[in-house]
């Protein structure tokens, strides 16, 4: 009961410090009437994107609700259920997917408001800016966490039944795919079409008011990078907490001791170390400084700073728990091995995307023979960035294993994510700086300014790169301890290769990510395709466009972005839930668990592959944008901007979508379990 308090209080205090923080931020100057009124437009299309996409997404919820009351709470199949007669697991699935909504809500509206603030700072210098919008990506990631935290401790302090509590992780999967699916539709659109026509067909800057794609552009790194991510983190987040508990049981046996009733100190643990995490992200923040005319370096470090305190404080933490709860100290060391091989995963990605390091330079000099070989390249650095996450998460799974069974699988997962509140807020700044940028340039701000935001945005492009790194190498330690409670949930002891239907369900579990990103990407190109035309008629037919004294219809553009992401994400979603549930009850529970081990293998490694790709496509023409290999406009530059659109909807629309597809097919599972008995 002690913990459980604990844990609300971390989640309340959350809450708060967001709330504090999104108060200072607008209380910022938002600048003149011109930066207010362009903030203005992004502010009204990021809201109506979500709007209509939260309406879209409220009937799939409570359609789902409604078969989770039927088949599993109440059970009219006549097999036991779990709810006893009353629609807890309904009630949960409600409950993680409002939390997940809002946690994207929050960390959106902030957002929007921060980047014209962003932009006044820049004005006055590079750490003025960086405070405010990394404070914006602090209200994400404490949001994120709070929100979490808080839903899964209170739920499971009610019901008391972590089979129940697994609905709250699959309503925040839910929503978490839908969001990063359609945002990153949306995003990439505009993104493709404003750079094509923008900058290669018509030589224009990135962001120039004549560009009509540029407002949806805006509009799509909030609701893509922004709501879609803190929606992806936050179901990561809690999966990997309802995962630890559910086999608590399993790691008592292998730690020799007693699990206890409900409220037993090993269930509870992981509660704790993300209670304790809380604080620790929140502590790590205030050490978030830079000088001006700091390089890159200097950038990463001012975040690396925050980011390394709060991994300290949370070891500590951990440690001191461990021990007044008289638990075995392995599991210390298991939480420590989570930190670490999440901290390798990121710091993995970051050399393979940042231009401070060979390989995008690598990348960036082979724009010189021309697009081709810049797609090649692209290709061949993200397949060989796979190697270390690859080799990082199977020695973390040994060892975790080794010490604390599938239970310390789970816990390493909780130990990864616990200072997330920090980590994500590193990560979700990163469009604001980017908003900013976009910001100056169309309300002719001096060009110091953008020199500042572009600092600030190249930063936020290697730290995305390497929260995307960290998020799925959560994601797959998540999935896995899913599955492993799945096998107990249906009475599967293993799972044997040799069994046909295992083989099959592998085959098509190995296919759902190669499915779902062939899927999504080929959304991006539909809808980025139809953007692509509206810009070209634009400059066409508005007289006057090009020169810059008629203004372009900005309304047009994004509602084809949006039109086109409402209408995408569709399928995608519905797989991904339709799926498991037909091969689980057409093949049998163990070809349900050959589809997660085929899906959590391939997923995990396209995820990365295409993640990588993109960051460093992005970052080689950023390189070159800086003045290296010709600078803007030269040839060199249009073959990056050619690398960096392809790039796109592989580092924001698939890639972070296929790892909340292995998440989320592992968590359908365990819910439906009961049914495959």
């Amino acid at each position: 009961m002690e913990i459980i308090l604990i844990a609300v209080v971390a989640g309340i205090v959350a809450l708060v410090f967001a709330l504090i923080l999104a108060l200072n931020v607008t209380r910022q100057d938002p600048g003149s009437e011109e930066i207010q009124f362009i903030g203005r437009a992004i502010q009204e299309g990021a809201t109506a994107f979500l709007r209509r996409e939260y309406t879209l997404l409220a009937v799939f919820v409570v359609v789902v609700a409604v078969i989770l009351a039927v088949f599993i709470d109440f059970d009219i199949t006549g097999r036991v259920g779990v709810g006893n007669g009353f629609p807890s697991t309904a009630l949960s699935y409600l409950a993680g997917a409002i939390g997940s909504g809002l946690a994207g809500f929050i960390g959106m509206s902030i957002a929007v408001r921060a980047n014209t603030r962003t932009a006044v700072k820049a004005m006055q210098g590079l750490n003025p800016a960086l405070r405010v919008a990394f404070n914006s990506g602090t209200v994400m990631g404490v949001s994120v966490v709070g929100i979490g935290l808080l839903g899964v401790s209170i739920l499971y302090f009610i019901f008391r039944d972590i089979s129940i509590v697994a609905g709250f992780g699959f309503g925040a999967s839910s929503i978490a795919l839908f969001a990063r699916v359609g945002g990153g539709i949306y995003t990439k659109a505009a993104d493709v079409g404003a750079d094509l026509v923008g900058k290669v067909e018509q030589g224009i800057p990135e962001d120039d008011p004549r560009n009509p794609a540029t407002v949806a552009d805006n509009v799509g790194d909030n609701v893509g990078d922004v709501a879609g991510m803190g929606a992806d983190l936050f179901e990561s987040y809690v999966g990997s907490i309802i995962a630890t508990i559910a086999l608590a049981a399993v790691g008592a046996a292998a730690l020799g001791v007693s699990v206890g009733g409900w409220d037993g100190n090993l269930l509870l643990l992981p509660i704790l170390v993300a209670a304790i995490g809380i604080f620790s992200a929140i502590l790590g923040t205030f050490l978030v400084r830079t000088g001006e005319n700091a390089d890159m370096g200097k950038l990463l470090w001012s975040l690396r700073t925050g980011i390394l305190a709060s991994g300290l404080l949370v070891l500590i933490g951990t440690g001191l728990a461990i021990y007044a709860l008289g638990l075995d100290f392995k599991l210390f060391w298991v939480v420590l091995i989570g930190l670490v091989a999440g901290q390798t995963i990121g710091t993995a990605s970051e050399y393979y995307t940042s231009f401070e390091f060979n390989p995008t330079k690598r990348l960036a000099q082979q724009a010189e023979t021309g697009p081709a070989t810049v797609i090649i390249g692209g290709l061949g650095l993200g397949m060989l960035s796979t190697v270390i996450p690859g080799v990082v998460v199977v020695i973390a799974m040994f060892l975790a294993n080794w010490m604390a069974d599938t239970y310390g699988v789970a816990l390493a997962a909780v130990g990864m994510l616990s200072t997330l509140g920090i980590t994500l807020a590193t990560d979700a700044y990163g469009p604001v700086a980017d908003n900013a940028g976009g910001i100056a340039e169309q309300a002719h701000l001096d060009p110091s300014v953008r020199e500042r935001t572009d600092a600030l945005d190249s930063l936020g492009n290697t730290t995305a790169a390497t929260g995307k790194g960290f998020a799925i190498g959560s994601a797959v330690l998540t999935a896995l301890a899913l599955m492993a409670a799945y096998s107990q949930a249906a009475n599967v002891q293993s799972f044997d290769l040799l069994n046909i239907r295992v083989l099959m369900g592998l085959i098509i579990g190995a296919m759902m990510p190669f499915l779902f990103a062939a899927l999504t990407m080929q959304a991006v190109g539909r809808a980025a395709s139809a953007m692509v035309e509206e810009v070209r008629r634009q400059f066409r037919e508005i007289t006057g466009l090009l020169e810059g004294t008629a203004e372009a219809d900005y309304a047009q553009a994004v509602a084809i972005s949006t039109n086109g992401a409402m209408r995408e994400m569709v399928v995608p979603g519905l797989l991904a839930v339709i799926v498991p549930v037909v091969v689980g009850a057409v093949l049998g529970a163990a070809a349900l668990g050959g589809l997660l081990i085929g899906a959590i293998a391939t997923g995990f490694l396209l995820a990365i592959m295409m993640a990588n790709a993109g960051g460093s496509w992005d970052n080689a023409k950023k390189y070159i944008e800086a003045g290296n290999l010709g600078g803007k406009g030269s040839q060199q530059h249009d073959a990056a901007v050619v690398g960096d659109t392809v790039g796109d909807p592989f580092k924001d629309t698939s890639g972070p979508a296929l790892n909340i597809l292995i998440k989320l097919m592992s968590i359908v599972a365990l819910v439906f379990a009961p049914l495959f008995l």
